[in-house]
């Protein structure tokens, strides 16, 4: 039997170093040892955007992208789906564990407790321009919850980090339709308690002039499992970003923020907005062979397939893909579904993405929903966010917990000028491009 270490030879000096392995890691810092001399720093690895680097341990969510398997604590995220409701699944993320009655109305009722905002964020969001990008706002508004809660800072107390779980759950729903009548130049509905989670958010967003607002329940119900859907998923850019920021031990407010600015790109959170440019664009179900040659031939991108980490149909997708039947019998059939069934058709029984593994994700059918719906596309990275706030949390909390956790700080591999004399004004070449310049230092 095998010891679990792993032995290296560096041919620079013929020496041998024997590392442990771990889980199936080595740990990088061992490799600081290998070095030809004495004012030798040590051997680094280097990992552009963390493809092959272990960051954390983590409880929070496993997937096997090449299973397709995703579970939240060790639960199936197709018996959450089925089964939990959203706010049962974030306390389940942030917690560990699934919440008995007693505590699960505790929660709930917590939560209900801090749906409203200070009217003075209500008047910070009347700043923006009519036309201010949803997310943006939303942006700028979990920052700025920082400065109307300053106890906040205080991370290490239980109490007081529990109020926060509270009030960023409850909250930014509150913050997110606010955003949206802002751009709509609709005056602002407030909390309706009586509500579920997702029916609150349904009765803030769409709500008129009816005494009550009632949510159509599956559209309540779908929304519901969207958001479980987008609870976590391991560490993807928007969790790093959260553990990065927290590590500075920066209150939840801003750490959220930065997740939040995170999810805001067109490569995370913006993901099933361009599916839809792409249906969009596609036309017609007569367009879908010629679109996929032009992919095939490398001209275009086929948006929403394949993943960084799933190697084989997402499970989320699947999932979605039921929920579109339900939501189209009550808001009428999307005309862009068809051609983005044909176009899953055709692509899962083409060679050219069989062999790459290219399987619809999570944003190849929610796009869809969500336009049937009647929420634009710049809401999308916003519902996201909802979705994604308890697996932010619950990703906080672990790496505070973590006695291995130290402020993020990766290293660099400088490849700029060495040293060089400072020149005065009059002795300078002028630079046409200082962006290009700095890309052609040399080393």
């Amino acid at each position: 039997m095998g010891k679990d270490t792993l032995t290296i030879t560096d041919n620079r000096t013929g020496k041998t170093y024997e590392l442990e392995i771990k889980d199936g890691t080595i740990r990088s810092l061992d490799l600081r040892q290998i070095k030809v001399s004495k004012e030798d720093f040590g051997l680094m690895g280097y990992d552009p955007a963390f493809t092959n680097t272990a960051s954390c341990r983590s409880q929070v969510t496993f997937i096997d992208g090449a299973k397709g398997i995703l579970m939240y604590r060790g639960y199936p995220i197709e018996q959450l789906a089925e089964q939990s409701s959203f706010l049962e699944t974030a306390y389940l993320l942030i917690y560990g564990e699934l919440p008995n009655g007693e505590q699960l109305d505790e929660w709930e009722g917590n939560l209900k407790h801090h749906t409203f905002i200070h009217e003075n964020i209500r008047k910070l969001l009347g700043g923006f321009r009519y036309d201010a990008h949803p997310m943006g706002m939303l942006v700028s508004m979990l920052g700025a919850l920082s400065t109307f809660y300053p106890k906040s800072k205080r991370i290490r107390d239980p109490e007081i980090r529990k109020e926060q779980f509270y009030r960023l759950i409850a909250k930014t729903p509150t913050l997110a339709a606010f955003s949206f009548r802002h751009t709509r130049g609709l005056p602002m509905i407030y909390p309706d308690n009586d509500l579920s989670y997702a029916g609150n958010f349904l009765n803030m967003l769409w709500k008129m002039s009816e005494a009550k607002y009632e949510p159509n329940p599956v559209l309540e119900k779908a929304l519901d499992v969207l958001f479980i859907l987008h609870g976590d998923h391991e560490q993807n850019c928007s969790a790093n970003a959260m553990r990065s920021v927290g590590s500075s031990e920066a209150d939840p407010y801003c750490a959220a923020a930065a997740a939040a600015a995170a999810l805001y790109g067109p490569l995370h959170g913006g993901a099933n907005e361009q599916v839809l440019r792409m249906l969009v664009e596609i036309g017609s179900i007569k367009n879908v062979p010629g679109y996929v040659k032009r992919v095939k031939e490398g001209e275009l991108l086929l948006m929403g397939f394949g993943h960084r980490v799933y190697k084989n149909y997402d499970p989320r997708a699947q999932i979605i893909k039921g929920i579109a039947d339900q939501v189209f019998e009550v808001t009428g059939r999307n005309p862009l579904l068809d051609i983005a069934l044909e176009l899953e058709r055709i692509a899962l029984q083409d060679d050219y993405f069989v062999k790459r593994k290219l399987y619809p994700n999570v944003d190849f059918y929610s796009g869809l929903i969500y336009q049937a719906m009647g929420f634009p596309v710049e809401m999308y990275p916003v519902l996201f966010a909802i979705g994604r706030m308890p697996g932010w949390i619950g990703q906080w909390v672990e790496m505070l917990d973590d006695k291995e956790q130290k402020i993020a700080r990766p290293r660099q591999i400088y490849t700029g000028y060495q040293k060089r004399d400072y020149l005065a004004l009059d002795k300078r070449v002028p630079v046409a491009d200082k962006a290009a310049v700095a890309t052609q230092a040399p080393t």
